[in-house]
């Protein structure tokens, strides 16, 4: 039922709670001062502890244990019995974070209600500790596209070690993803993963939500910097960290200790930081609103996460992964997608990235009748009126273009457009629009597309590399 660590200096009493807790099926150990207490600590951290305050023959009294023991074992419940209990030395104990206090002599029924109850929230607190690490555990990285296959190859590197990394990309683009994946995929994968969305916390709290607090009334307050001990902590949008909180920070990545706001202990912290930003830093330093000093702190690993225009061949298997996300999760239909709907979602823009089409996916699923695949028209992105079937809406100044120059801008768009689709591969391209491969490197010359167009720099063959080479010149 639980491992139960005795703390006291009087034998009959650790002794004939020892055989009180045995014999309602807990496992026991007994300690009588303080070097016995932390040994025991030390080789396995208990379920729980009942720890005598006065200690004769001990370094430590049970007040500085149970600070000692809040610092490096958090959810360990305390429980504290003194023979010489006042209210002052109860509201001390509290404040310290013991679960309860219980003054001598005390009712065995009594203690047995405060064991049940401490073990229960421990048993409880556990449960959600390991609901948080599976949520970790499951993220998932989807793509298959050469830009995906890159980013995913650069976390797999750093998952093998403990450096700082400093995601960089776009909004929407799945920095928070590759963070948990990190995490999940290291030998950190068993301790917590704690966010701290800088751009959401006010100024004047972010200080306090960090390290926490200690004040008269509330005792110790945890902050998130102690939260995450013994995991990772991601610092989201970094660069919306205060100048003043910036160099606290960097303290604290220098010594791995600081005090809680209203405190004077230092707090000691074993993390592992990962942080993100989608501005460029280096303006932001020449600006004077991020420190160079913590910027080479964070940036030891930098890894860049594409967006969603950079990995278009993923679009497809993004989409059907969030629509059997949002079946599993909201019990929303799952349907296929019609492979009009596969075009429209590689050719969209998407400026808002993965967030972007996971919303469009499930408006799509919320609004839709249910029956049937995902359709085009059920596609539209945020602001874009539907278009009336068979019908095309002319958008910019392609209404006002004689016919001959509005065919060729409306083939140049569309050309490059399949072949961002494809990921720049000319024999896909050729074959998705009906053409012979030469025909369409033809028709990309003509349009002025290959041999110093877009499409030039990124347009591949995997049938023959050497048509590359053919390609700005026409053959």
């Amino acid at each position: 039922m639980g491992d139960i660590l005795i703390v006291d200096d009087e034998r009959d009493i650790r002794e004939l709670i020892g055989d009180i807790l045995r014999d309602e099926g807990y496992d026991t150990r007994l300690a009588a001062n303080s070097d016995a207490c932390m040994a025991e600590i030390n080789a396995s951290a208990p379920g729980l502890m009942i720890l005598d305050i006065w200690l004769k023959d001990s370094r430590m009294d049970g007040i500085d244990i149970l600070k000692t023991v809040k610092r490096s074992n958090p959810d360990i419940p305390v429980v504290i019995i003194s023979g010489h209990g006042n209210i002052e030395i109860a509201v001390a104990a509290i404040k310290q974070g013991a679960y309860d206090f219980i003054e001598k002599p005390f009712n065995i029924d009594q203690l047995m209600v405060v064991i049940s109850r401490a073990m229960e929230a421990s048993r409880l607190r556990r449960e959600n500790t390991d609901l948080r690490r599976r949520e970790v555990a499951s993220a998932e990285m989807i793509g298959a596209s050469a830009a995906f296959r890159t980013l995913k190859g650069a976390l797999d590197k750093v998952t093998r070690s403990n450096g700082r990394v400093m995601l960089t990309g776009p909004a929407g683009s799945g920095k928070e993803i590759a963070a948990r994946y990190i995490h999940a995929q290291s030998e950190r994968a068993q301790g917590p993963f704690v966010t701290v969305a800088a751009a959401s916390i006010a100024p004047d709290r972010m200080e306090e939500v960090l390290f926490g607090r200690e004040t008269a009334g509330r005792g110790v307050e945890q902050g998130l910097l102690e939260q995450a001990h013994g995991g990772v902590i991601y610092f989201d949008e970094v660069a919306d960290m205060p100048l003043g909180t910036q160099s606290k920070i960097l303290r604290v990545l220098v010594e791995q200790q600081f005090a809680r706001a209203g405190g004077t202990d230092k707090v000691r912290v074993d993390l592992r930081v990962i942080s993100s930003t989608t501005r460029d830093l280096a303006a932001e330093i020449a600006a004077g609103r991020f420190r160079q000093e913590l910027y080479d702190r964070l940036n030891v690993v930098p890894v860049a996460v594409p967006g969603l225009g950079e990995r278009r061949e993923d679009i497809p298997l993004l989409a059907r992964h969030f629509i059997e996300m949002f079946n599993r999760t909201q019990g929303l239909p799952l349907r296929a997608l019609s492979g009009d709907a596969d075009a429209v979602l590689q050719t969209l823009p998407w400026p808002g990235n993965v967030r972007q089409l996971r919303n469009v996916i499930e408006r799509a699923l919320i609004l839709g009748d249910g029956s049937g695949p995902i359709g085009a028209a059920e596609l539209q992105s945020e602001g874009a009126a539907p278009a009336e079937p068979g019908r095309l809406v002319l958008g910019g100044g392609l209404a006002t273009l004689p016919l001959r120059e509005a065919r060729e801008l409306f083939e140049r768009e569309y050309l490059l457009t399949q072949i961002n689709r494809f990921g720049g591969n000319i024999s896909r391209t050729a074959s998705f629009v009906g053409m012979e491969r030469s025909a369409l490197h033809r028709k990309l010359k003509s349009l002025g597309v290959v041999g110093g167009g877009v499409a030039a720099r990124g347009a591949r063959d995997d049938d023959d590399e050497t048509e590359e080479a053919r390609a700005g010149t026409g053959d």
